[in-house]
C-alpha cells in the first residue's frame, strides 16, 4: 500500500515541541508516512491575517488526515493590536483556526476518550466505604458535537436593528430585555440541528457497541434550555428505541454531572452532548486522568474521511520559551494514535499505547506534571523527566 500522507500543523508555543517528539515515536513504532506542513497559528495571523491560510485548507483536503499541535488565541482587543501595521485597519477579525478547521470541513465529530493510566500519580482518588483511598479505574468516551451550539459563532454586540427585531418576537426577549438600550447588548446563539445532532448521537451509540460499553449519557440541561437540549435527549430516545435496545440512555444535567464525575466516575462508558457543554465534561474527566497532559482529541467528518487529531491543552507560550521543554508529549501521542485508529494502523496504535502504559506504570521517567512540581524551568533538578527524555522512555519499551 502507498505510503500515507500527514498534513503536520505545528500551531505555536508547545505545539512543535509535541509535535515533534509525537513524530519520533511515531517512526519508531514502525508508521511509514510522508508530512507535509501546513501553515497555521498566531504568527500567520500577525503576518497575514490569517491564521488558517487557504493553502493550509487545500493541503488537508487533497491528504485528509492532520495531526495538529496547539495554537494561541487571544481576545479581540489584543489580536488586532498584534496585526502588522499594514493590517490594522482592513477590518479583520481574528478567529479560532481550530474552529475554522471544524466548520469548514464539517468535522462535527469529536471524540475525546478519558481513559485512566494504571500508575499514573495524577490519577483520581477517593476515600472508600471503610475510610480507604481508592483509585476507580475511569474509561469514558464523550462524543461532542464539533460545529454547532455556542461555539457556532453566530452572535453579534450592539446587534443590526434587523436582528434586534428578530429577538422581540420572542416573548421572553421582549419581558427581559426589551427595554435594554440595543448598544448594550450583546448576544450568542444556541442552534441545534436534527442532522448533525443525529450523526453525533449515532456515532456515540456506534461506538459504545463496538467497544462494549453498556451505556450511552446525553449530558445536557433539558430542564432549562427546553429546545436544543430537549431536542437532543428526545432523538436519543428514539434512537435507541429503535436501533440500540440493547444499550442503556443515561440522563444527565451537566451541571449534575460536574457534581458527580468525582463520585462515581467508574459508571459511566460514552458520554455524548453539544459543543460547549461536551468541550467542559471532557475537561472534567480529563482532570481525572491526570488533566490536559493526557488528553487527546479526534474531530472527523464520516463521508469525507478527512480527521483532525490532536491534543485538547493550549499553546503554553511560557513554556516554549525554556531552553529544555519540560511539557508532558503524552496527550500529543495519544492524539497520533487516534489518528493511527482513523487510517486503519491500529496494530502501530496498540503499540504506542502499550509502551506508554509501562512507562507510566514503571514510574521511573515522569514530567512535572507527574511529579507534582510546578512547571518552572529548573524541575529536572527535582527529577522531573524532559518532554524527549518521556518521549525516548516511550520508545525504548516499542517491541
Amino acid at each position: 500500500m502507498p505510503k500515507p500522507t500527514i498534513v503536520t500543523l505545528p500551531g505555536d508555543g508547545i505545539g512543535p515541541i509535541v509535535l515533534e517528539e509525537t513524530l519520533r515515536v511515531l517512526e519508531a513504532a514502525g508508521f511509514k508516512a510522508n508530512y507535509v506542513e501546513g501553515d497555521i497559528g498566531w504568527e500567520f495571523w500577525k503576518r497575514e491575517g490569517d491564521p488558517l491560510p487557504q493553502r493550509t485548507l487545500d493541503l488537508i483536503a487533497e491528504h485528509k488526515i492532520g495531526l495538529f499541535g496547539a495554537i494561541t488565541s487571544k481576545p479581540k482587543d489584543e489580536s488586532l493590536e498584534e496585526l502588522a501595521p499594514e493590517l490594522k485597519s482592513a477590518g479583520l477579525v481574528y478567529s479560532s483556526p481550530i474552529v475554522g478547521l471544524r466548520q469548514h470541513f464539517g468535522l462535527d465529530i469529536c471524540l475525546r476518550p478519558c481513559h485512566s493510566y494504571l500508575g499514573n500519580p495524577l490519577n483520581f482518588v477517593r476515600r472508600g466505604p471503610d475510610g480507604n483511598l481508592e483509585e476507580p479505574s475511569v474509561d469514558v468516551a464523550i462524543f461532542r458535537q464539533n460545529t454547532e451550539g455556542l461555539y457556532g459563532g453566530v452572535e453579534w454586540s450592539n446587534p443590526p436593528e434587523h436582528v434586534h427585531d428578530a429577538f422581540m418576537t420572542h416573548p421572553k426577549f421582549r419581558q427581559n430585555f426589551g427595554k435594554t438600550p440595543i448598544d448594550e447588548l450583546s448576544i450568542s446563539t444556541r442552534i441545534f440541528t436534527k442532522k448533525a445532532t443525529e450523526r453525533i448521537l449515532r456515532a456515540a451509540f456506534e461506538h459504545a457497541r463496538r467497544y462494549e460499553y453498556k451505556s450511552v449519557t446525553v449530558c445536557e440541561k433539558p430542564n432549562v434550555i427546553r429546545e436544543t437540549s430537549g431536542m437532543m435527549y428526545k432523538m436519543a430516545q428514539e434512537i435507541q428505541k429503535a436501533d440500540f435496545p440493547d444499550i442503556e440512555l443515561w440522563n444527565t444535567n451537566i451541571d449534575a454531572q460536574m457534581m458527580w464525575l468525582t463520585k462515581n466516575p467508574e459508571n459511566y462508558g460514552v458520554i455524548v452532548a453539544g459543543n460547549m457543554f461536551g468541550d467542559i465534561v471532557s475537561d472534567g474527566f480529563a482532570g481525572l486522568i491526570g488533566g490536559l497532559g493526557f488528553a487527546a482529541s479526534a474531530q472527523y467528518n464520516p463521508d469525507t474521511g478527512i480527521g483532525v487529531f490532536e491534543p485538547t491543552h493550549g499553546s503554553a507560550p511560557r513554556y516554549a520559551s525554556y531552553e529544555t521543554s519540560i511539557v508532558n508529549p503524552i496527550a500529543m501521542i495519544e492524539a497520533a494514535c487516534m489518528m493511527l485508529d482513523f487510517i486503519d494502523e491500529q496494530t502501530i496504535a496498540l503499540n504506542i499505547r502499550k509502551a506508554v502504559a509501562e512507562v507510566i506504570d514503571e514510574g521511573q521517567i515522569r514530567t512535572y506534571d507527574m511529579a507534582r512540581l510546578p512547571g518552572t524551568s529548573d524541575v529536572f533538578h527535582k527529577g522531573a523527566a524532559s518532554t524527549k527524555q518521556m518521549a525516548d522512555a516511550i520508545i525504548a519499551k516499542l517491541t
